[in-house]
């Protein structure tokens, strides 16, 4: 699997998804997958491969997940030092229930990119599920069992197959 890269004080650090889940624990394996692809496909927008200094990266999004938040913690240390925002201002209704809420904008510097989740990769079950109340035992197992397909469908993509970029700041 493709290691994300940041730098930290010059010296390199890379992060796989396998690092990222065990920081976050089992529970929320396909939003620390979309977080995981959300880095790797806005990383190299935003900066050469390798070179973004880990601090000096912000996010925003709508999802207000807590496997995504975590993802972007282990790599960016965004929640921690205020760079990482989950605001619901951000949710773009337009795209329906279901994709509202997946939106996220990473910046760098000058630069920026906002990527939407691609209709299609996250299902309207999972989104029913995981919005749901007091789940019986049997939704319970359900929404598990669809977060770990969840998970396993983005990772076997391509990047730039779960997200369209919306907008990209032009570098200078």
């Amino acid at each position: 699997m493709t290691p994300i890269v940041v730098v930290d004080e010059g010296t390199a650090l890379a992060f796989l998804f396998e690092e990222m889940l065990r920081y976050s624990g089992p529970g929320s394996p396909a939003g620390v997958a979309l977080a995981y692809m959300a880095m790797r496909c806005a990383f190299p927008l935003l900066g050469p491969p390798g070179a973004l200094e880990r601090r000096q990266i912000a996010t925003e999004t709508a999802f207000r997940g807590p496997g995504a938040r975590d993802g972007f913690e282990l790599v960016t240390r965004g929640v921690t030092e205020g760079r990482y925002v989950a605001d619901a201002v951000l949710e773009r209704p337009e795209r329906g229930i279901t994709l509202a809420a997946f939106v996220f904008r990473l910046s760098y510097g000058d630069r920026a990119v906002t990527l939407l989740v691609r209709e299609g990769v996250v299902t309207d079950e999972f989104v029913s599920l995981a919005r749901q109340e007091d789940r019986s035992p049997e939704a319970e197992a359900r929404l598990t069992e669809a977060k770990r397909e969840h998970a396993d469908r983005l990772l076997a993509s391509d990047p730039t197959e779960v997200f369209d970029i919306e907008a990209q700041a032009p570098p200078e």
